[in-house]
C-alpha cells in the first residue's frame, strides 16, 4: 500500500517527496495548506500534534500495522530503515548520517527560516536587525558545509537521508539571498543531486 503524505511545498516538505522517489516507495500526497490553517485541523493533529508538515501514514508498518510519523527527520530516519535504502546498517556509517542530519534540523533550515520570516518584516529597523543577524548566520552554516563538501562527495559519504534534508534547504538558497558561486563545494554538490531522476521528481511532484 502507498505511503500517504501530508505535506506542503516547503523545503521540509520536499525533503520526503525526494526521500521517496529516490526510494522508490509509492506515495499518495495530501496538500495541508499551511496558508489557509489546514495545519491545526483535528484529524492532522491525530498524525502531527506538532502542527507542522510534513507527515506521514504507513498503512503498512512494523508488524504489518499503520502508523504516523511526524518531523521530517523522524520521517527519514523511519524510511531509510523501512527500506534499507540511503541509511547505514553500520553504526559507523550512521554517524555522520544522523550528525549532518541533525545538523540541517538544528540550523540549516531555522536559520535561514529567520532570513524569510525577516524578509517580510515591515518595520525597517526590526528587519534590518533581523536579516544582518540571520544572514550572517545563514552564510556561516553555507561554509560549514562547503568544508565538509571540500573533503567528500556527499555530506555522510554515500548519497543518504542527510543529503536529502539538506537539500531541502538548500534548494531556496535564491532566498536566502546566497549565491552558490560564494561556495564552490555546495554549488558542485547540489548540481549533482538535482541532477539525480529520482531527486528531479521528487521536486517536480505537486504537493500544493
Amino acid at each position: 500500500m502507498p505511503i500517504e503524505l501530508y505535506t506542503w511545498n516547503t523545503p521540509n516538505g520536499r525533503k520526503i517527496s525526494v526521500a521517496l522517489e529516490e526510494m522508490g516507495l509509492a506515495y499518495n500526497v495530501h496538500p495541508v495548506n499551511i496558508s489557509k490553517g489546514e495545519q491545526f485541523k483535528p484529524d492532522f493533529l491525530k498524525i502531527s500534534p506538532n502542527n507542522r508538515i510534513p507527515a506521514i501514514i504507513d498503512r503498512e508498518g512494523p508488524g504489518g500495522e499503520p502508523i504516523s510519523v511526524f518531523e521530517s527527520g523522524a520521517i527519514l530516519i523511519y524510511l531509510g530503515i523501512r527500506t534499507g535504502k540511503f541509511y547505514p546498517s553500520d553504526l559507523r556509517a550512521q554517524v555522520p548520517v544522523l550528525e549532518w542530519l541533525m545538523w540541517q534540523m538544528g540550523g540549516f533550515g531555522p536559520m535561514p527560516g529567520q532570513v524569510h520570516h525577516f524578509l517580510q518584516v515591515e518595520n525597517e529597523q526590526d528587519r534590518r536587525y533581523g536579516l544582518e543577524r540571520y544572514r550572517k548566520e545563514t552564510r556561516r552554516l553555507y561554509g560549514v558545509l562547503d568544508k565538509r563538501l571540500s573533503q567528500v562527495e556527499f555530506v555522510g559519504g554515500p548519497v543518504s537521508i542527510a543529503d536529502f534534508a539538506i537539500l531541502g534547504w538548500a534548494w531556496r538558497h535564491e532566498r536566502h539571498q546566497v549565491d552558490l558561486a560564494d561556495f564552490a563545494n555546495v554549488k558542485r554538490w547540489y548540481g549533482t543531486m538535482m541532477a539525480r531522476p529520482g531527486t528531479k521528481r521528487g521536486f517536480e511532484v505537486a504537493l500544493s
